[in-house]
């Protein structure tokens, strides 16, 4: 059974950074596939803007050079590629200067009546410029909304002037903070997991569960993004935006309804109730690591430093940590993170891991009694597994085994698995802002983040080696193994 495509209204799409690495890898294949599904109506444009000096025809010729690209076997159409590049276009202008501005305008003009959404796939330094250009150009109409990716600030400060900025042009209504993690297949069926079954979530608390681990491994190393990443790093990059995100729907209460704010008042519950880490702890409770030279599936790598120009750096591509929720849902359940370059796949997961046992009737040679644990695998082959014990089946007395009622989205469904970008570029179309994140989310997650990255400095605690291709810093299972825990592996 296939789901239900429903239509959107005409709108126009804007996306600054037309030219950039995001629009040719991400969001036109993902407005490709939504036009492929007849998820449009017309009259729909998606207007590429940049400084580069491109006519209308040149960025279709790019368009249509990037589908080639990153499209999967099979997905480019050549007839609806033709279509798609139809409606494109492409003004030249200057975030900085008035450079453009008045072709945008007359292009925009021609739509006064559609939904207008400005994309800002750009860096966050001018975020701001292109707010007030929108604004003093009068572009924004009754239906506009806005889009910007992370990284939204590099502190709590920095996001505080970013958020002020971008709110002294838009209605917080019409600003869509975009982490591409929430819009991913298995995150929403960890809503519907949770909240359309009577199975977990009775079990979902303290009294039940043992700890949570959340895993998001990359086999890559620095790729093109030396300069970015070598300034934020792992807890900066990856933890306070997606791995927050992923522990408030696991955390969270249940909301009265899926309204967005509904949902977004949960989430935010979690992230003020997270345990504060600072210098009094962040030695015990956080480890911080950075790829040696090793291995990967492509054969032999090359260490962090040797991939910097400088050669030399503190900043952590591996961070591991040990959180607590104050709550009486969650007090004493450990929430283990840990997220890294150069580690041994490319993995996200998430493991919930319940109890044991109180008492076994089973004697000894039946064999081990291993813990119950739900495993939520966000990347790679999506799925959800439920590890169970049973009876060894034959005769010969009680043997148990623990087994898995494995659920996999790609065998079940027969469907092909949307990126995350699709659901997210139309949600913001449809004005639907529950899988993007309030202002005060974003300033919750720093007022969490900022009192580790202070302590690291604070203390001095620098990063601990460890070869590419492995699962990070001997640390890091030190940190969980210490509490009697161990970290789940494939």
């Amino acid at each position: 059974m296939s789901s239900q495509i429903i239509p959107v209204e005409p709108f126009d799409y804007v996306v600054f950074g037309g030219t950039g690495d995001l629009a040719e890898r991400k969001l036109l294949p993902a407005l490709y596939h939504r036009q492929l599904d007849g998820q449009f109506t017309e009259p729909t444009r998606i207007i590429g803007a940049s400084r580069s000096a491109l006519t209308h025809e040149e960025y279709r010729k790019f368009a249509d050079e990037a589908l080639k690209e990153h499209l999967k076997k099979g997905e480019y159409d050549e007839a609806e590629v033709k279509k798609f590049c139809a409606r494109l276009y492409y003004v030249s202008v200057d975030a900085r200067s008035d450079a453009g501005w008045d072709k945008l305008k007359e292009l925009l003009d021609d739509g006064k009546d559609r939904v207008r959404a400005f994309y800002l796939a750009v860096a966050p330094g001018i975020f701001g410029d292109i707010s007030e250009k929108i604004r003093d150009n009068k572009l924004i109409t009754k239906t506009t909304r806005i889009v910007v990716e992370k990284p939204i600030g590099r502190d709590l400060a920095s996001a505080l002037e970013l958020n002020n900025t971008i709110g002294k042009v838009f209605r917080e209504e019409q600003i869509f903070r975009i982490d591409h993690y929430l819009g991913k297949e298995t995150v929403q069926n960890l809503m519907a997991l949770r909240f359309a079954n009577a199975l977990y979530e009775p079990l979902w608390n303290s009294a039940h569960i043992d700890h949570v681990q959340f895993t998001v491994s990359e086999a890559v190393g620095l790729e093109s993004r030396a300069g970015y990443y070598d300034k934020a790093g792992a807890l900066r990059d990856m933890v306070q935006n997606h791995i927050l995100q992923l522990v408030c729907l696991v955390a969270m209460e249940v909301p009265p309804s899926m309204n967005a704010e509904a949902v977004r008042d949960e989430k935010l519950k979690v992230l003020r109730a997270l345990k504060r880490i600072d210098s009094s702890n962040v030695e015990k409770l956080t480890v911080r690591g950075q790829y040696k030279a090793g291995a990967s599936a492509g054969g032999p790598v090359k260490g962090y430093l040797e991939e910097l120009e400088g050669g030399v750096s503190n900043t952590e591509t591996f961070v591991a940590i040990k959180a607590e929720i104050n709550n009486w849902r969650w007090a004493g359940v450990p929430f283990y993170i840990r997220t890294g370059k150069r580690m041994a796949e490319r993995m996200s997961e998430i493991v919930i891991t319940f109890k044991p046992i109180p008492h076994s009737i089973f004697d000894e040679a039946a064999g081990r009694i291993s813990q119950n644990q739900l495993v939520i695998r966000l990347q790679p082959n999506e799925g959800v597994k439920q590890s169970l014990m049973i009876k060894d089946p034959g005769p010969g007395g009680m043997r148990l085994r623990n087994v898995s009622l494995d659920m996999s989205f790609a065998e079940a469904f027969n469907a092909r698995n949307a990126d995350a970008y699709e659901r997210l570029l139309l949600d913001v179309i449809r004005s639907n802002q529950t899988l993007f994140m309030r202002r005060d989310e974003v300033e919750a997650a720093w007022q969490w983040v900022d009192p580790i990255l202070k302590a690291w400095e604070a203390t001095g605690q620098n990063v601990q080696g460890y070869t590419a291709g492995t699962w990070g810093p001997s640390q890091a299972i030190a940190l969980i193994e210490r509490d009697g825990r161990t970290w789940h592996e494939s």
